[in-house]
């Protein structure tokens, strides 16, 4: 299965530059470790350390948020688009 994941520009250091890059995985837990096999390092600031989505990091399948979905269990079907979406905060 391929999948169109969309790299924030904070990550693109990992994806030599890519804005864009395609991943393999039934889920999108099969996903990032595909992603880290490619570009060592990136599941890294994606997951904390006990393996969960960082607190300020947003991920989407197609239009929808996996913290809404299945989390890390969502399904990502061939030909999906995964965005990596840094939370932006301000005052």
């Amino acid at each position: 299965m391929s999948v169109s994941v969309r790299i924030p520009t904070i990550l693109r250091t990992y994806t030599a530059g890519a804005s864009e890059v395609t991943a393999s995985g039934a889920t999108l837990r099969d996903l990032l470790d595909d992603l880290e096999a490619t570009y060592p390092g990136i599941r890294g600031r994606i997951l904390d350390d006990n393996g969960d989505l960082r607190r300020f990091v947003n991920v989407y399948v197609g239009n929808d948020d996996v913290r809404f979905l299945d989390n890390l269990a969502t399904p990502t079907p061939d030909g999906a688009q995964v965005s990596v979406i840094p939370a932006v905060a301000g005052g």
